[in-house]
């Protein structure tokens, strides 16, 4: 029997009392990646946050269960210590903290969470410096601050490395390729090829296919108005490529 990692029932959320998401229903197995696509406001960011446990964001209907286990109004950080993990569109500079060290205090944090031993320094140098070399990183970025000064590809890189590092059950990512060059989509793309294994999972948000020629996903999911309007295969997302997302409308009828 293949294992639920994600379901959402009947998911509506408001912000400031502005409704978002009206009715989102999506199934998330071990071992899938699915692509969540549709135009901007439609809602894709808001649910990636939703799931993640942004506190901006007021659930009135519907549950989140994660693991066999209802996470709907848990604290985002729990999240993260149950496998969990958010990579931003934009990720935040943080001036001051060096890489290796917010690394260590985030990796730290969950073996504390879920009852592991701590990693003095040494030991996690080791440990990063694995990771580092697995997904072909410049080991430079461990002396660097927090995406300070980083290019956008070095920020979605660092995503990357705190993925690989924490080794979540459920990932995602919005919109990894957004500002990306093709030799960095490329780059990433493998290195997210290669985190994928048969007991996680991973959601990809995005508006553009490139992303989806180098990350084949199970399923592709359209967005509209604030629900998930169509799922189909690989295939879809080629189709959007090419005609848009007008063309789904005589699928629904």
């Amino acid at each position: 029997m293949i294992e639920k990692i994600l379901e959402i029932h009947s998911l509506y959320v408001n912000v400031n009392d502005n409704p978002i998401l009206q009715g989102v229903d999506l199934s998330v197995c071990a071992g899938e990646i699915h692509a969540i696509m549709g135009p901007n406001g439609s809602g894709k960011s808001t649910l990636a946050k939703v799931i993640a446990g942004h506190p901006n964001y007021t659930i009135t209907q519907g549950d989140i269960i994660f693991n066999n286990e209802d996470i709907t109004f848990t604290e985002p950080e729990e999240r993260s210590h149950k496998g969990l993990f958010l990579a931003f569109q934009y990720p935040v500079e943080i001036p001051g903290v060096s890489n290796i060290d917010f690394l260590r205090l985030a990796y730290n944090a969950k073996q504390r969470a879920i009852n592991q031993d701590e990693l003095d320094p040494l030991s996690f140098f080791d440990l990063i410096n694995q990771k580092i070399q697995f997904i072909n990183m410049d080991e430079k970025f461990l002396t660097r601050n927090v995406n300070e000064g980083f290019s956008g590809g070095e920020k979605k890189r660092n995503e990357i490395l705190q993925m690989a590092l924490l080794n979540n059950r459920l990932s995602i990512l919005d919109e990894m390729d957004s500002g990306l060059d093709i030799d960095a989509l490329k780059s990433i793309s493998k290195s997210i090829n290669l985190l994928k294994n048969s007991n996680n999972a991973i959601i990809l948000i995005t508006h553009y296919q490139r992303l989806l020629e180098y990350i084949k996903p199970d399923y592709v999911h359209i967005m509209k108005d604030g629900k998930i309007i169509h799922t189909g295969d690989a295939n879809l997302a080629k189709k959007l490529e090419k005609y848009g997302y007008d063309f789904i409308a005589p699928i629904l009828k």
